[in-house]
């Protein structure tokens, strides 16, 4: 796996020390305990980071088996979310009639 010389990781090593950073902020950390309830957890970001250095340095198999896996798992995590509204294949029938409060004005 880590013989290939064409493979990189997923995201550029520089987008996960953004995300790290960015992941223990002030302002994440309120949005995020406001929303959830609890701390943000942003000990994968410095994980990814640190495996994505490592392979920028060793080439390392383990790192990059390891990036595969976390990118797959952030993927798997962010799909099985399923939509609030359910999508419309077409507008309403009277959606250009007027709304019932501008014909009381009329």
């Amino acid at each position: 796996m880590a013989e290939g010389s064409g493979w990189r990781p997923p995201r550029p090593c520089e987008t996960y020390r953004a995300e790290w950073k960015l992941c223990r902020s002030a302002r994440h950390f309120l949005h995020h305990y406001y929303v959830h309830g609890e701390r943000p957890a942003c000990e994968q970001w410095r994980h990814d980071l640190d495996r994505c250095r490592e392979w920028e340095e060793r080439r390392s198999a383990e790192a990059q088996r390891s990036l595969c896996e976390s990118e797959r798992a952030r993927v798997q995590a962010a799909q099985k979310h399923a939509l609030v509204w359910t999508l419309r294949q077409r507008p309403p029938a009277d959606w250009h009639l007027p709304l019932p409060q501008e014909e009381k004005e009329e």
